[in-house]
């Protein structure tokens, strides 16, 4: 790999942005999408060929690789605004003319030896193992650019047996003990934290209210709470993606526990493009369908009772994937739409979380942070929901 030019980044994708948008190729829910007239009326069953860009900048099809690499360029037309970068928002300046993402790379080892030789300049998601290695490199930094973070999820197929029970939901909720997950998964303390709220610690509705199930249970309570569920037996099949470093165990863990708990299961490993194909699907299980699978979750896109996809308790007509469904959660988020006081709210909140609680819609898995590693040379980084590359400097 030749070294880049000076006014050039390269940064490593570590998992594609897979599970930071959570499903590929579904768009976030607060990236806006603006279109030419005549883009916009493109054939639906037609690819949207032109790529246009009004931002710092411009996307180049030219050099696009899927799976190996994206370019963008600075974008000569575009005028910053004359302020402070704020997250997606706020001034941004454009000091370098090219940044290359390279997809290609997966091997964690491998892009820290680059990122320690000069090869490339960031790696967007550092692997876990790695991180205490990178903290001690004096060349090397790990950028604070995130003080929210994500939160791991399971989340229940709502249709098919045994899951269409609550009480068998339940018991999973007091199997599923956070620090299992986290300590298997993320592996350093300082990057996790156990979390007793759906809506994210820290944030305006985040609450240990209704959790007692999951925060103060035990296997023992799991274990007869699975006796009295009347569970018969059938297998839980648990989707494991092979291709994202930062789930990856999550599925082995749910698997040991569920066990302990004394269920049957059947942990099925795939790449994540069929696993999202499949969780699509609402058919039985012996006809492709599905009754578990984990996943994260930008803690801004879950952190009230609105935005939080899980908590959408409209059964099949619902957008997310488990189709939970419980009118008197439909109730109380729709009063919550309508409320305007901000005390009320959050005291709204903490009912819809007891009530998520009660009927098991999924089981949050605790918090965590994926960490940034950057060579000392690149300046200019600040607090963002995601990885952003305006504002940054290289030396």
């Amino acid at each position: 790999m030749d070294t880049p030019a000076p006014d050039t980044f390269r940064i490593f994708l570590r998992e594609a942005c897979g599970f930071l948008l959570e499903a590929l190729g579904k768009p976030s829910s607060n990236v806006p999408f603006i279109m030419p007239k005549r883009v916009a009326e493109t054939d639906p069953f037609k690819q949207i060929e032109e790529h246009i860009g009004s931002g710092p900048y411009v996307f180049r099809r030219d050099e696009f690789k899927p799976g190996d690499k994206a370019v963008y360029v600075r974008n000569t037309k575009y005028i910053a605004r004359k302020e402070p970068p704020s997250g997606s928002a706020g001034g941004k300046n454009v000091y370098v003319d090219r940044v290359e993402w390279n997809l290609a790379l997966r091997d964690a080892q491998a892009q820290v030896n680059a990122l320690q030789k000069g090869e490339v300049d960031i790696i967007e998601q550092l692997a876990f193992e790695h991180y205490e290695a990178v903290k001690k490199d004096p060349n090397l930094q790990l950028p604070d650019y995130d003080n929210v973070g994500l939160q791991y999820m399971a989340r229940f197929n709502h249709l098919n047996k045994p899951f269409d029970n609550v009480k068998v939901r339940r018991a999973v909720l007091a199997a599923f003990s956070e620090e299992p997950f986290l300590k298997a998964q993320v592996g350093v303390k300082e990057l996790y934290k156990v979390c007793p709220s759906m809506f994210t610690c820290g944030t305006p509705y985040g609450s240990a209210f209704g959790s007692e199930i999951q925060s103060k249970s035990n296997m023992k309570m799991a274990q007869e709470l699975l006796k009295t569920s009347g569970y018969d037996g059938t297998p839980i099949l648990i989707m494991k993606p092979t291709d994202l470093a930062s789930i990856q165990k999550l599925p082995d863990v749910a698997a040991q526990l569920l066990r302990q708990a004394g269920f049957k299961v059947d942990l099925q490993a795939m790449d994540w493009q069929t696993l999202v194909a499949r969780r699509s699907k609402k058919d039985p299980v012996d006809k492709g369908g599905w009754h578990m699978f984990l996943t994260a979750w930008q803690a801004h896109d879950i952190w009230n009772p609105i935005a939080n996809a899980a908590m959408d308790t409209r059964g099949e007509k619902s957008g997310w994937f488990g189709w939970a469904s419980d009118d008197k959660m439909i109730e109380l988020r729709n009063a919550f739409m309508r409320e305007t006081d901000e005390a009320k709210k959050k005291k709204m909140a903490e009912g819809i979380q007891a009530r998520a609680f009660e009927i098991a819609t999924h089981v949050p898995l605790g918090e965590f942070r994926a960490p940034m590693a950057a060579s000392k040379k690149v300046s200019g980084f600040f607090m963002s929901n995601g990885n952003l590359y305006w504002n940054l400097k290289k030396n």
